[in-house]
């Protein structure tokens, strides 16, 4: 064993408590009216709007948190651009809770500027795209962000694509993203995106959204919440009957695994006006929750 390689039993057991820690002091916005769940929108949804537009219109929707993407705050952004970001995020009350979906690879330093980012954004988690080497290999890849949860413990939650090109993204499941995560630190696990689970059956591959919470368990710190009609090929409003997604079984099956991450609504349709349709969406998950208990 070399100096810096880290006993792996010794190493999760110490990153238990770690995660449990994390999770556990996470901020809940909005969280009264959706049992007790934190719920935001991905900030993907107002692709077509500048940041300030985006915020405002999360606002409307009666929304405090916000996944945010690449458009509405550039990684690249100077420290200066950061706070002044931050100072607007605050002006409309939207938290910054996580930021995605971020590609990593085997480049620690390359990595590590993205940590650095989500650090000073305050973020509790990176929705991800792990990469492999040249090689094929994940392992560089995945040593790489043990490392680095550990020392900014901030999540990363792995994001499946569903059909990717001709074929399936290399994180198209559940049991795809545990099979690689499982060995690693408690913070590398999933941000499921109930869309693109969805988006599978075009694939013959049937999955059940709710049952993929399930087999995530723990390892579930965030999610993207979307409704989609494969035979359009677009995205529908939360209940709708082209659509299939089991919103009251998502729920239980969160409560069950006792998630305390982030839920993002994200809606992909109309993204040139798609608050009408998000505010249906807002208000049926909010029905749902109510009926809880």
């Amino acid at each position: 064993m070399t100096p810096h390689t880290i006993d792996r039993r010794a190493f999760l057991a110490a990153t238990a408590a770690t995660a449990a820690g994390l999770v556990a002091t996470r901020p809940a916005s909005a969280a009264d009216d959706f049992a007790g769940f934190s719920v935001g929108v991905q900030s993907y949804t107002f692709r077509n709007f500048e940041l300030e537009q985006a915020l405002k219109r999360t606002k409307e929707l009666g929304l405090k948190s916000a996944e945010f993407y690449s458009k509405h705050i550039p990684p690249n952004s100077s420290p200066d651009a950061l706070k002044a970001i931050l100072k607007l995020c605050k002006e409309y009350d939207v938290t910054p809770m996580g930021f995605g979906v971020s590609g990593f690879s085997d480049n620690h330093d390359a990595n590590k500027k993205l940590f650095e980012f989500g650090k000073a954004l305050g973020i509790k988690y990176l929705s991800a795209d792990p990469a492999p080497d040249k090689t094929g290999s994940f392992e560089k890849t995945f040593e790489s962000l043990d490392k680095l949860c550990e020392e900014y413990k901030i999540a990363i939650a792995i994001h499946p694509h569903g059909p990717s090109g001709k074929g399936r993204h290399r994180w198209w499941s559940a049991e795809i993203i545990l099979k690689a995560v499982k060995d690693h630190h408690k913070l590398i696990g999933t941000c499921l995106d109930t869309g693109h689970l969805i988006r599978m059956d075009q694939l013959g591959e049937r999955l059940d959204p709710a049952e993929q919470v399930k087999v995530m368990g723990e390892r579930n710190f965030a999610m993207h919440l979307k409704d989609h009609d494969n035979k359009k090929k677009t995205d529908v409003v939360f209940g709708s009957p082209e659509g299939r997604l089991d919103i009251p079984a998502v729920l239980k099956a969160l409560k069950a695994v006792k998630f305390t991450g982030h839920i993002a609504i994200e809606y992909e349709a109309n993204p040139n006006d798609p608050s009408p349709d998000v505010k249906k969406c807002v208000a049926f998950l909010k029905q749902s929750a109510g009926k809880l208990g």
